[in-house]
């Protein structure tokens, strides 16, 4: 089921959010300073492409680094992204077929909002956090 609805969401929307992702992550390696950024973009634009069967996890010991990164982020990209996965979600959720596509859409919000200190990982897979 999951291989399905991975090629589905991979024709309807997928793709063109993984080539926006990589366009914007191309943008931020432009500059020295906004890499990690781009590197954080293009982690996304994967995890955009092939949704289905993997989550988010947040790590703790992320640092100051990446809390002042994702406000940076939040300022200047995560809203704007929250904003557009929040609009075709609800878009994708009119019809039946579409709920499982929506679900997806909202789950890339976090990670759209802050993509620092946060890796993906799959959901098979149980990965104990480090203490």
């Amino acid at each position: 089921m999951r291989l399905l609805l991975n090629i589905i969401w991979f024709v309807l929307c997928g793709l063109w959010m993984a080539i926006g992702y990589t366009i914007a992550g191309i943008i931020c390696c432009l500059l020295i300073v906004t890499i990690p950024f781009g590197i954080a973009s293009f982690r996304i634009a994967g995890y955009a492409l092939w949704p289905f069967g993997r989550s988010i996890e947040h790590r703790p010991s992320a640092g100051l680094g990446s809390l002042l990164g994702n406000v940076i982020w939040l300022i200047f990209a995560g809203w704007w992204l929250t904003l557009a996965h929040i609009v075709t979600g609800i878009a994708q959720c009119v019809t039946i077929i579409g709920i499982p596509l929506g679900i997806a859409n909202f789950k890339l919000i976090p990670i759209s909002l802050t993509p620092l200190g946060t890796r993906i990982v799959d959901s098979d897979v149980y990965l104990p956090s480090r203490i």
